[in-house]
């Protein structure tokens, strides 16, 4: 391949990039600054270093354009809101006061005012923060922050890309505000963004902005004519701007679709499109609409989801057929590299002959580099990376790590009766009330309790040698005691063990079940400074040994009251790590599904009555295209059918999901055939009981009424209310009361006064319920 005269002028660049820091700077920080032990100028040093060393990292590596404006202290939806001065009304005084301050209290709410909603961002497990919009909305522009980190490095002598987040995704990303109707739709305030869009734009052109890109990911989901006339409109007005940068609008996550021709007519000078798993479609679609000529064409082919090294020969071959379809094409990642962790160098433990089949951020803009070399430049001025990615495929696909016979066999080998309970829900119902015996609207949480600095330094001293196996149990023990002894003083029916032992709820598992990698420093952004180090699904799954059944019975022996046995589901454990992408994931599900259907059996015959089988990534994972939808849940939901359905009728089947949007899989979740499900719901004021009742749901459910994801203590006349919200949707007699979601990240303190205050209700509404 020689095209050299046909893309001389190929660019690298990519749209974002990991925020915290090769060892997690930014979020200690933060932290610190919350406690009071951190600056305010120090944290804005710290963050001005990382981004400094970021850039130029990225521009060593030989990028010839960099992201700015995709830093950000919590969430850049959340600095879109603050951008376009839509800061909802309870918390304007905090800003005025603070904008610091104020800006955390929009994120994690303060004991009096409660946080913007949180929700997942598309299909990935990052977290957002919910704009709030309704029809008395008025919009100012604050382009403070993107101005300032634009010059920041344009000082460094660097070419530099702002990078926003677009109008039409902002606005079909936001809910009516409390308060407004619920048919409310934000998007009929585009009239009203788009000149605070178009001052920001002029204040960055006046600032040295050549371009900048505008990312619009909700336009690769299914969209209304409505909403494309919308789009339409909207990039019309912007294109048609004359003080302004030139505009980049990125897609990413899908395919376009409808809407690529929509951005193909408008009067912007490019485009960015997603060339990984959409490769085909986008492909298609760009030729059915003559390509875009005049236009610059951004190729996201190095997938910035996952982290397996890139195919650069199949790549090169994508680029190649791009360059008649546009008048320039560059290179990037599909999307955002947030989703990567940074560096696979870092990792020590993985075997060498492993490591070369991994690319973290670093090692994605290497691959990035290295294509717009060979597109410019031809094969033969990449001969090296070439040979060594081929090398490293090979290694891969035929590594006995990918293949297992027997797991093969065992999953083939799967039938319906599998994934059916031997009773229907209404027969095994009374079995299970006979046998736990449980009050109206019982109580419970949903299986994590606080990770104490103690429980944390006991982890690093065993690894580091400090202490041995039989200290750092008896540590485990004591933990265990403290947090059944608790849970009962405190009044709680249904207790949990409080997983000390567990350093994350996918990788604890990971680290037991052949086939996985784990990592030691590949971190990744879940939400503001919670961050997660995804394991890696390299091989086929199987499960050596008991994994959970030791503590959950040493729990059960401390009390008379049902302890839970807590297991992380397989979706979750797919969608939660960097699968494998070398067979269909359903394979890979069911693959799991087996390993952990061991263990759930090895838990009922240990004595466990009540099983959680969490799958907080069920909705995460759907695909945004209707289409593919019902090929996805098929397997989902059978995958956690195969885990639960070979425990006796009077064991109970619990499962848990938090942070999506529940009301797109409510027919998904009849499906699973859990007895007991907990959702999150105090952020969105009982939706999803609504959710659930509209849709007939006939099982138990627990709908959320203690807000985990902020620090401050619901009171018991809260929870109550919000108790007796929810009883309006679901009946008493299938209604159970706990927190949204799990307790790792809170301290002790506000844990025991949230339980207390959630135990408090459950008692006051049970006493008004049985009130003559």
């Amino acid at each position: 391949m020689n095209t050299k005269s046909a893309a001389a002028a190929a660019r690298a660049t990519v749209y974002g990039y990991p925020r915290q820091g090769p060892d997690r700077e930014l979020k200690k920080s933060i932290e610190g600054y919350w406690k009071g032990r951190v600056t305010a100028d120090a944290l804005r040093a710290t963050a001005a270093e990382l981004r400094r060393t970021a850039w130029q990292q990225l521009a060593g590596a030989g990028l010839d354009e960099v992201p700015t404006g995709d830093f950000s202290y919590y969430d850049h939806v959340l600095d879109t809101t603050v951008m376009v001065g839509a800061i909802p009304y309870r918390h304007r005084d905090a800003v005025a006061a603070d904008p610091l301050d104020g800006y955390f209290a929009m994120a994690r709410g303060t004991q009096d005012v409660a946080p913007l909603e949180m929700t997942k961002w598309f299909d990935t497990n990052y977290h957002y923060l919910v704009p709030e919009l309704g029809p008395d909305t008025v919009f100012t522009a604050d382009s403070a922050k993107q101005v300032a980190e634009l010059k920041e490095a344009l000082a460094l002598g660097l070419t530099a890309r702002p990078v926003l987040v677009g109008p039409v995704t902002y606005l079909l990303l936001a809910k009516p505000a409390p308060g407004v109707a619920a048919d409310f739709d934000p998007l009929t305030l585009l009239d009203r963004l788009l000149p605070v869009y178009a001052e920001v734009l002029a204040d960055l052109r006046a600032a040295g902005a050549e371009w900048a890109q505008l990312d619009e990911p909700a336009l690769v989901q299914d969209r209304t004519p409505a909403e494309l006339n919308t789009a339409a409109r909207a990039y019309r007005e912007l294109g048609a701007l004359t003080d302004r940068p030139k505009l980049l609008v990125a897609s990413y996550f899908d395919r376009l679709g409808d809407a690529l021709p929509v951005l193909a007519k408008a009067p912007v000078e490019g485009l960015a499109l997603d060339f990984t798993e959409s490769a085909a479609a986008n492909l298609g679609a760009l030729a059915a609409v003559g390509g875009l000529q005049g236009k610059r064409l951004v190729a996201g082919v190095v997938n910035g989801r996952n982290i397996w090294a890139n195919d650069l020969e199949k790549s090169l071959a994508t680029l190649g057929t791009l360059l008649g379809l546009a008048d320039r094409v560059d290179v990037s990642a599909s999307c955002s590299l947030l989703h990567v962790p940074l560096d696979a160098a870092a990792e020590r433990d993985i075997a060498p002959q492993v490591l070369r089949w991994l690319a973290f951020a670093r090692q994605k803009t290497a691959e990035i580099v290295t294509l717009a070399k060979g597109l410019s430049h031809g094969t033969g001025a990449i001969t090296a990376q070439l040979a060594a990615t081929r090398a490293a495929l090979a290694s891969r696909a035929n590594s006995p790590i990918t293949h297992n016979p027997d797991v093969r066999a065992r999953t083939g080998a799967i039938g319906e009766s599998d994934a059916r309970r031997s009773q229907p829900y209404a027969e095994r119902t009374s079995a299970q009330r006979a046998h736990l015996r449980l009050p109206l609207l019982p109580t419970t949480t949903i299986g994590s309790f606080p990770q104490t600095g103690e429980l944390r330094t006991a982890r690093a001293d065993l690894r580091a040698g400090r202490i041995d196996t039989a200290g750092y149990e008896e540590r485990i023990k004591a933990e265990i005691q403290e947090v059944l002894a608790f849970q009962e003083k405190a009044g709680l029916d249904v207790l949990v063990h409080g997983e000390a032992e567990r350093n994350d709820m996918v990788q604890y598992f990971a680290e037991q079940l052949t086939g996985y990698l784990a990592t030691q420093h590949g971190w990744v952004q879940s939400y503001g400074t919670r961050y997660v180090r995804p394991p890696i699904l390299a091989g086929d799954i199987s499960r050596a040994e008991p994994m959970t059944v030791r503590w959950t019975a040493y729990a059960q022996s401390l009390t008379d009251r049902p302890v839970k046995g807590m297991l992380t589901g397989p979706v979750t454990m797919l969608a939660w790590s960097f699968v494998r992408d070398d067979q269909p994931l359903g394979d890979t599900a069911r693959q799991v599904a087996l390993a952990l259907r061991d263990e759930v059996g090895d838990l009922e015959a240990a004595g466990t009555s009540v099983i959680q089988v969490d799958e907080p990534a069920l909705r995460e994972t759907l695909p945004l295209r209707g289409a593919d939808r019902p090929a996805y849940l098929a397997w989902a939901t059978e995958a956690f059918r195969i885990t639960t359905s070979g425990v006796r009728p009077d064991t109970q089947i619990h499962t848990h999901m938090c942070y999506a949007e529940f009301g797109d899989i409510v027919q998904a979740i009849d499906d699973l055939d859990a007895d007991v499900i907990s959702l999150e719901a105090a952020r969105s004021h009982m939706q999803v009981a609504r959710e659930l009742a509209a849709h007939g749901y006939p099982r138990e459910a627990g709908p959320g009424v203690y807000d985990i994801h902020s620090p401050r203590v619901p009171s018991p006349e809260e929870a109550a209310e919000l108790l007796r919200t929810g009883l309006k949707a679901i009946p008493a007699e299938r209604l159970w009361v706990n927190p949204d979601c799990g307790l790792k990240t809170r301290g002790w303190p506000e844990t025991r006064a949230s339980l207390e205050s959630l135990v408090a209700a459950a008692r006051t509404v049970r006493g008004e319920l049985s009130a003559p």
